[in-house]
């Protein structure tokens, strides 16, 4: 188990905006490519959000002008206050270098502080398991609340909708292994499809009852949540569903930019979903019993099948936005030593963020079928759903007020005036889902708290390693030293050595000259540093300092949302003067067994699940992307 070493670098302060020239292709196309990533999950809430809201509010009561309206009017100001205002204006603009999302936030803050403080990993962490316990209810709720409309086409289909939806899942998990290339081109336009069809399905019903139109004053919002006391905090959990999915325009930044994200929520994203609503609205408002099914009620009956197929289909689009979001989470987290290493590998030679990873996709295969089995309805996972998103939206709001204090040198209290009208909005959200935990909630709020456990216990078992093993470890220039009056045999070739901390001699060095009593004719002290900026630049790749004419230190810098190789990256090297030949090259890597101490840092319980993290990781040879024929390990057995 090779650690990681993370540096913290300070380059000119951004003032919110991207970097240039990151994103290739005109900004239209991009917006097109956004509609299918960036969108999938809040563009099919309207599949389940306002009908499971206005259930919220009616309960067993009639569903009355005053709910629809106030409904209405909830939703639409959801939407422009918690995604327009928060995430398209504002947060779009707190970039790292070109990069958005939970923990890059977290990396652009800890630069702002001038430091990783608690506080700041502890928001980080959260977020970020919060994200997984959203990865695993989008996928459970798209597809069965799209499947589910085949109820209406004929009430044979009802005892086909679970067997259906988990055999989609299946087959949308079993095909991650291929990569999505040649099928994400196809993404954006379904979705352009999608959202023109959700849009015109609306707008011809929106005649059934013009009045709908009222609910865009605030004033019928404002009236529902006072009037309603205790009753409107279920309803705003209820509503919430329709903003879900909001955090994640700020998570693909850095795959499509701002102004593509931006052009296509303003221009087609918004319309389409607040037209949609309202037509539902007036549905209801004309036809109280469509309330059973609002969506599929909108389409023609000799449509309805096409519309299920399309909202299959956006479905299916919505959860792999969600499960490939997973697994750059995950590598990032990974480089940012929140996780052990895993396995990653990489599904397409032309698009770099294209990466699957077994263990995470089987986690969240097993997490999404044991949804669809617990709740078996799109009703029932409404419950569920929400929580997670809160949380991510609080996060990224305390964050955000970090960013804009420090790095963009905001005054504390302009920024807190800025972004506290969020957070009390999110917050509030927060309480209204959190009444819905025996309903659900506790379901992602348990997924949560067990990657929240995973990242406590590896990080604070990596720390209690890093201290015992720095007590038997010598500093490099005593080594060094030694070595000169008292030389080895030394045998030609380069013998690279990875280490977390280039001033002591690693292990590996240590045993090789122990047991072989030889030393190569050139040996480098190989450290792999993490930067808190999403990707490095070749030139600033590689630092070399040359310690004596036979030993180099050399640090290979990655930014936390790249995979490293180290071989491409010693290929750099050469324009540095470094003649690096990988077939003269030897690395040496310490393989560590880990056994639980008598006396811990941890609980033994905390002990064996440490352990067994560090036995679930990718071996260092292939994570690093290193030649197996070149790598000697030698191991060594450590007590934690």
């Amino acid at each position: 188990m090779t650690e990681v070493a993370r540096e913290t670098t300070h380059p000119p302060s951004p003032n919110g905006g991207e970097a240039e020239g990151q994103h290739s292709g005109s900004v239209w196309a991009l917006a097109l490519g956004s509609l299918g990533v960036v969108y999938g999950d809040i563009g099919t809430s309207p599949l389940y959000a306002f009908r499971e809201a206005v259930a919220a509010a009616a309960g067993k009561g009639p569903i009355t002008r005053e709910i629809v309206l106030g409904v209405l009017s909830l939703i639409l100001w959801s939407l422009i206050v918690v995604v327009t205002c928060k995430y398209v204006l504002l947060l779009l603009r707190a970039d790292n270098n070109g990069e958005g999302g939970t923990l890059s936030l977290t990396a652009l803050a800890s630069r702002a502080m001038g430091r990783r403080t608690t506080l700041i990993f502890i928001l980080g962490m959260v977020g970020a398991a919060m994200f997984y316990g959203d990865s695993l209810i989008t996928p459970a709720i798209s597809v069965l609340s799209a499947v589910e409309g085949l109820k209406l086409v004929t009430p044979a289909f009802e005892e086909y909708v679970i067997p259906l939806t988990i055999l989609i899942l299946i087959a949308l998990f079993a095909v991650q292994s291929r990569g999505t290339a040649r099928v994400a081109a196809f993404f954006g336009p379904i979705m352009l499809v999608w959202f023109l069809a959700v849009a015109l399905a609306g707008v011809r019903h929106i005649s059934d009852d013009p009045h709908v139109l009222a609910a865009i004053n605030p004033w019928y919002a404002l009236h529902f949540m006072f009037s309603n006391g205790e009753i409107a905090l279920v309803e705003l959990g209820a509503v919430f569903l329709a903003v879900t999915g909001g955090e994640a325009l700020y998570a693909d930044l850095g795959h499509f930019g701002r102004r593509p994200i931006q052009i296509a929520w303003l221009w087609l994203v918004l319309p389409a979903l607040v037209i949609n609503y309202f037509g539902q609205g007036a549905l209801v408002l004309a036809d109280v019993t469509a309330i059973k099914n609002p969506f599929y009620r909108l389409v023609p009956e000799s449509l309805l099948l096409p519309m299920v197929v399309l909202a299959t289909l956006a479905t299916v689009i919505a959860s792999q936005a969600v499960i490939s979001g997973a697994y750059s989470l995950t590598r990032q987290a990974i480089q940012l030593g929140f996780l052990p290493r895993l396995a990653i590998r990489h599904t397409s030679e032309a698009h770099y963020g294209q990466i699957y990873m077994p263990k995470v996709n089987m986690f969240l295969l097993v997490g999404v079928l044991l949804l669809v089995g617990l709740f078996r309805s799109s009703s029932g996972l409404a419950s569920a759903y929400g929580i997670a998103v809160t949380t991510t939206m609080v996060v990224d709001g305390a964050l955000g007020f970090l960013v804009i204090w420090k790095l963009w040198h905001w005054r504390w209290w302009t920024a807190a005036l800025l972004i506290l009208p969020f957070l009390i909005v999110d917050s509030t959200f927060f309480i209204a889902n959190l009444l819905k935990l025996l309903e659900g909630a506790w379901v992602p709020l348990l997924f949560a708290s067990l990657i929240v456990l995973a990242i406590t216990t590896w990080r604070r078992g990596t720390h209690i390693l890093a201290q015992k093993t720095r007590k038997t470890e010598i500093p490099l220039d005593t080594l060094i030293k030694s070595l000169e009056k008292k030389p080895p045999h030394v045998v030609p070739g380069t013998a690279v050595f990875l280490t977390s901390d280039p001033e002591f001699a690693p292990t590996a060095l240590l045993h090789n000259l122990k047991h072989n009593k030889v030393l190569h004719e050139h040996n480098v002290i190989l450290t792999i540093v993490t930067t808190d900026t999403p990707r490095v630049g070749d030139d600033d790749r590689v630092r070399i300092t040359h310690v004596t004419p036979r030993f180099s230190r050399v640090a290979l810098r990655f930014g936390f949302a790249e995979t490293p190789n180290v071989p491409r990256a010693l290929g750099i090297a050469r324009k540095l003067g470094w003649t690096f030949d990988i077939m003269s090259t030897s690395f040496f890597l310490s393989r560590r067994s880990i056994k639980a101490a008598a006396r811990s840092g941890m609980p033994m319980w905390q002990d064996r699940l440490f352990i067994a993290l560090a036995k679930g990781a990718s071996d260092a040879t292939d994570f690093f992307q290193i030649p197996t024929g070149r790598v000697v390990e030698i191991g060594t057995q450590v007590t934690v």
